[in-house]
């Protein structure tokens, strides 16, 4: 099933990214029911072992597999790029109940009998208790399954909302849409998007702009909709997920390390994709002020260009800095 969204001048102009920690928590809820696709997240699925004694019955009840509807209000848009999972959090609490309770109805009809539950029963009976519920159950989740590893996976995002942006200024929305995932298609001003569940076909973002959101989870997918009020959204794989839960570099090349020293060589090697430093410090066990000493001696040597995005300094190689580390690499095969 595809949706079509037909965008006129003031939504072009009203397109705009964001990363919603919100939205990777309860990706990642339903990363672990997803068991035929934990390819690139066995090593997040090992360390959130811990999170085997939660209790997300609440939420999976309201997250029907495959295709059905998910209440928009669990992760609504978020309206700011950056916005922290606090202030989310508190925007989802505050949801009016006759809407969430209608979303909520929605949601409990694609799965057989459901609404009858218990569980079911109590939501729809009482929907501001349901919303605080699923609101404390979000929390839990986040703290056990997203925030010890949030630095790393912001980074991932920020990274590729960097590099997204490059691709809209070399070569405008149609390269930057083309490059999102392979079943987004653009056309005749009109953003085509495969779709879950019963989402209208048409959509007319009226003026609102789509909201793109990158995220961790998410893969091989992508999720768009989101009716009025909200905002339009797509929320598309980031690129890099192969690579996220990879350590350090191992196997530096003895060359590389005799020119630069261990840790500079395991920087160098390991920035694949932009990077910024606490996330560096996170993967290789640094202090982040030992790291950013080491990027700014490799930015000053050349190796290495950085770019404000956001809140935050992201690093890349640049193609010195790339020969010079596939050069040394290419010694060790």
């Amino acid at each position: 099933m595809a949706l079509r969204m037909h965008l006129d001048a003031e939504d072009l102009l009203g397109c705009r990214f964001a990363i919603s920690p919100l939205c990777q928590t309860h990706e990642a809820v339903r990363t672990l029911r997803r068991t035929e696709r934990h390819a690139y997240h066995r090593a997040w699925l090992r360390r959130a072992g811990a999170a085997t004694d939660l209790d997300l019955s609440a939420l999976w009840l309201f997250m029907p597999l495959p295709g059905g509807y998910t209440p928009d209000f669990l992760g609504p848009p978020p309206d700011t790029p950056y916005a922290s999972f606090e202030e989310e959090l508190a925007r989802m609490r505050a949801i009016d109940p006759a809407s969430a309770r209608a979303e909520m109805a929605r949601s409990l009809a694609c799965t057989p009998g459901a609404a009858e539950s218990p569980r079911g029963r109590a939501a729809l009976e009482d929907p501001a208790a349901a919303v605080q519920e699923l609101a404390d159950v979000t929390e839990r989740a986040w703290q056990a399954l997203v925030a010890p590893d949030w630095p790393r996976l912001r980074a991932l995002l920020e990274a590729d909302i960097a590099y997204r942006s490059r691709r809209l200024a070399n070569g405008g929305l149609r390269a930057l849409f083309a490059d999102l995932h392979p079943a987004i298609g653009w056309a005749d001003e009109t953003l085509t998007l495969p779709t879950r569940g019963d989402v209208p076909g048409v959509q007319r973002p009226a003026g609102r702009g789509v909201l793109l959101m990158p995220s961790v989870f998410v893969w091989p997918d992508v999720v768009s909709g989101f009716a009025p009020p909200w905002q339009p959204t797509v929320i598309y794989p980031a690129r890099g997920v192969g690579g996220l839960w990879s350590d350090a570099p191992a196997g530096l090349p003895d060359p590389l390390v005799r020119l630069l020293g261990r840790n500079r060589a395991a920087l160098l090697a390991g920035l694949g994709d932009p990077a910024g430093t606490t996330a560096l410090a996170h993967i290789h066990g640094l202090a982040p002020s030992s790291v950013s000493a080491h990027l700014a001696a490799l930015r000053d040597a050349g190796l290495l260009v950085s770019r404000r995005h956001g809140h935050q300094v992201l690093y890349e190689r640049t193609p010195l800095g790339t020969a010079l580390a596939e050069a040394a690499r290419a010694r060790i095969r």
